[in-house]
């Protein structure tokens, strides 16, 4: 795959990530879900942290907006290095699966940083409210935005038998986290380099193969 191809992948990603997350922050109210399927509902939600929301501010002693900036510098460190990483095996020519994988993880995790750098001043809040595009009234500052989580696929929503030991009478649910196009990118990715491995990495798994056989 060449540069001008992955390229097209990485915009493609990024409008649809965005374009969908301003959607819904100027159509939706924070918490406002709307059902399209049994197991697949459209729920407004902003992180304000890392994965599954976790902030750094409950891990270290240090203050929310801090524990957000450090995140966010952080992110963008590993978008640089992930960006880098891409040019670097195009270069190279790699394989396509490589190239195709890095290229949704890059994708994905720029598509995020925008949130994080510039949500916080070109939004007001949603709490209560539809936000405002550019709005005069901002809900945060540069580098202080929410990434915007809205897919969210409840396949099993039940509770649990008043039989089962310390469990019985709470509500089980499955698929619980909420996500977005972003999030999918980096993820399938992800799956990409782990389910096709060998494919990605031809070099490292003949090198394995030579160890092997010299040993024997």
């Amino acid at each position: 795959m060449n540069l001008k191809k992955s390229l097209i992948i990485i915009v493609l990603i990024l409008l649809i990530d965005q374009i969908s997350k301003v959607y819904i922050k100027t159509h939706f109210i924070l918490g406002e879900s709307h059902d399209v399927l049994g197991w697949f509902k459209i729920l407004f939600i902003e992180n304000e942290g890392a994965a599954w929301g976790t902030k750094l501010s409950d891990l270290l002693p240090i203050s929310e907006s801090v524990g957000k900036l450090v995140l966010t510098i952080f992110r963008i460190f590993a978008v640089f290095g992930i960006g880098y990483w891409l040019w670097d095996i195009i270069k190279k020519q790699s394989p396509r699966t490589l190239i195709l994988a890095v290229s949704l993880i890059f994708a994905g995790a720029l598509g995020n940083i925008i949130d994080s750098v510039f949500y916080g001043v070109i939004f007001d809040h949603s709490s209560g409210q539809v936000a405002t595009l550019f709005s005069n009234e901002p809900y945060g500052s540069l580098f202080h935005g929410k990434v915007v989580d809205m897919l969210y696929f409840p396949l099993i929503d039940a509770t649990w038998p008043e039989w089962v030991p310390s469990l019985g009478g709470h509500r089980f649910r499955f698929f619980e986290p909420v996500f977005n196009i972003a999030d999918t990118a980096i993820s399938t990715g992800v799956g990409i380099l782990i389910v096709f491995n060998k494919k990605a990495f031809p070099k490292k798994s003949e090198d394995s193969k030579e160890v092997v056989d010299h040993n024997v």
